[in-house]
């Protein structure tokens, strides 16, 4: 078994907690209440900030050129793509960029972008990529498994271009290539000895994606 998947099946409830949240579910059916949504969007997007960062810090963790090259294909990535995707959606509410940049951090978000980051400092080039897996391939999982249910690609649904979104072949495709460089980088880094920490930092995360949806619902 690949180690991304051995990972994710080693810590499934964890991760059916983040994957199948309630506010995922509000996604899909369209129930969420829209200040929640509005909310997340504005974290996310603050969010989004510290984890390009965190690409960053991966051309200075890697080995050779390629793990360089892709680092900044996914800090591009979320500046120059993702976060045009929460612009469009705030400012179709009335919210500018210097106004979401102005908001303060929530605790749950500085939780989770700092124990990337932290992670990051403190370990290699796997280390980072398993703490940045839940985020980089639960988005592209959540938005493939709404994208089958029954209306959730509905304009009617107002979380309809979010799906879209996570659920394009460009994101399947983000998605499938960092399962790959995770099973790359698993093949020579990983180590019995080490999984277990792997593990753990993996399960971390996932908790703490978790705990970024609740976020969002906490009005």
């Amino acid at each position: 078994m690949s180690l991304f998947n051995s990972l994710k099946n080693d810590n499934l409830e964890t991760w059916h907690s983040y994957t199948k949240h309630e506010f995922v579910q509000g996604l899909g059916d369209g129930t969420l209440p829209i200040d929640a949504f509005k909310k997340y969007l504005v974290q996310d997007y603050l969010f989004l900030i510290e984890f390009a960062r965190a690409y960053a810090l991966g051309m200075y963790k890697s080995t050779d050129l390629t793990q360089m090259r892709k680092c900044l294909s996914s800090a591009k990535g979320i500046l120059e793509v993702e976060m045009g995707l929460h612009i469009r959606l705030c400012e179709s509410w009335g919210l500018s960029e210097a106004e979401i940049v102005a908001t303060p951090e929530e605790p749950a978000n500085l939780a989770y972008t700092r124990y990337v980051l932290d992670t990051a400092m403190k370990g290699d080039m796997l280390d980072l990529k398993v703490a940045l897996a839940p985020c980089a391939i639960g988005y592209g999982e959540i938005g493939a498994e709404l994208a089958k249910q029954d209306g959730a690609l509905d304009p009617s649904n107002p979380y309809a271009e979010w799906i879209k979104e996570y659920s394009s072949d460009e994101y399947q495709e983000l998605a499938a290539d960092t399962v790959k460089e995770i099973d790359d980088l698993g093949e020579l880094y990983a180590t019995d000895a080490r999984y277990a920490k792997l593990s753990r930092i993996f399960r971390e995360a996932t908790r703490l994606e978790a705990n970024f949806w609740q976020m969002g619902l906490e009005l």
